[in-house]
């Protein structure tokens, strides 16, 4: 089954195409006709609780001339807008659509990558937005419902900036990963070039226990300045607080969850050089051993948005890194290993998605 997001002429409209898992052939479209959805781009399903989900991206003609700001603001998720801001659930034995579910339209523009626990009993997903830079805990509304609600654990805040294509600058969460013991969440920031592990044990109330930056767009050689940090202002806030105590007790409880799951960073990130190559581009796939000791990483998301964003890649083609990780939690980045899209004969390539032959964390769905 292959999601697809839109008409012959480009414009917006979702759907799924089943193929004949011998020939290839394609068979049908998943959906009736009438009843596709607006937008699409991932999806993934929990059979024992006959449920999948689907998010949304944005129109096809125009994500592939580049990003427009513009088109993000005008209308955003409604039937004229040009990115999406939903969810959809449908029942996955009928292939009824049960619920579409509206995220915030700033935390929940254009959610994109979305994954359900591996646990096939369990009935917790996290979807990551892209523009809206969050994770958000899709859950069912109360015990044994069929409808969903969302809830937002986890958020990353824009940064003011100068130096840049725009005033500011979101980190742009592309993708996320789930370990196949359900204990770790993996989110890829494309713009700001960090990796972030979070412990999602308690998946309403999620912890952060690693980060590691991988390029990006804020290191000390980009050329961009960093002039307003909300995480950093956040832990500024909070040492205050705990010093002086809190001048407002909603602000305080904000800033405190924000904290929480906020970046260790101090500075801006040095510029990462493996085998004496700078990395150019950010992280963006992701893809975990069965294991859970070996993260892999590879650096493009699109050529037409690489090319907007990390213009060098284009010359010096995609890389994939390794990324080891603890046994409780928290990861370094593994310095021997280094593949090179751009030293292929034919290249440089832009790498992008990656899987094991027999089954990963992205690609295993247990009945």
């Amino acid at each position: 089954m292959i999601s697809t997001l839109g008409d012959a002429d480009g414009n917006h409209k979702g759907n799924f195409i089943l193929l004949d898992g011998k020939t290839f052939e394609p068979k049908a479209c998943w959906l009736d006709e009438e009843k596709s959805v607006a937008f699409n781009y991932d999806f993934w399903y929990q059979p024992r609780r006959d449920v999948m989900i689907s998010t949304e991206w944005g129109t096809p003609y125009l994500i592939k001339k580049g990003f427009d700001p513009k088109h993000a603001v005008e209308g955003t998720g409604n039937s004229k807008g040009h990115y999406g801001h939903s969810v959809h659930l449908f029942k996955w034995s009928t292939h009824e659509k049960l619920q579409t579910i509206e995220l915030p339209k700033q935390d929940g523009a254009v959610p994109l990558e979305v994954r359900f626990k591996h646990d096939p009993a369990s009935p917790y997903a996290f979807v990551g937005t892209a523009l809206g830079s969050s994770v958000f805990l899709l859950k069912p509304g109360s015990e044994n419902s069929n409808s969903y609600v969302a809830k937002r654990v986890a958020r990353i805040p824009p940064k003011q900036v100068e130096g840049w294509l725009l005033p500011e600058m979101p980190s742009l969460i592309t993708d996320i990963l789930i370990s196949m013991d359900d204990r770790f969440l993996y989110i890829s920031n494309w713009l700001h070039g960090d990796i972030r592990q979070y412990d999602i044990t308690d998946p309403e109330n999620i912890r952060l226990t690693g980060q590691i930056f991988i390029g990006g767009s804020i290191h000390t050689e980009s050329g961009v300045n960093i002039l307003n940090d909300l995480e950093l202002k956040a832990r500024l806030y909070w040492v205050v607080a705990v010093l002086f105590g809190p001048c407002n007790i909603h602000s305080y409880e904000y800033e405190r969850n924000l904290l929480l799951n906020s970046s260790n960073l101090q500075e801006p990130p040095a510029a990462l050089y493996v085998k004496g190559k700078r990395i150019e581009g950010g992280p963006q796939m992701l893809q975990l051993s069965l294991d859970g000791k070996r993260l892999y990483v590879t650096t493009s998301l699109y050529r037409q948005w690489d090319e907007q964003f990390y213009p060098k890649m284009m010359k010096t083609g995609a890389v994939m890194l390794c990324i080891d990780v603890g046994d409780n939690g928290g990861m370094t980045l593994n310095e021997n290993f280094l593949f090179e899209f751009g030293a292929i004969e034919g290249g440089p390539y832009l790498g992008h998605e990656m899987r094991y032959p027999g089954g990963d964390c992205t690609s295993d769905i247990w009945i």
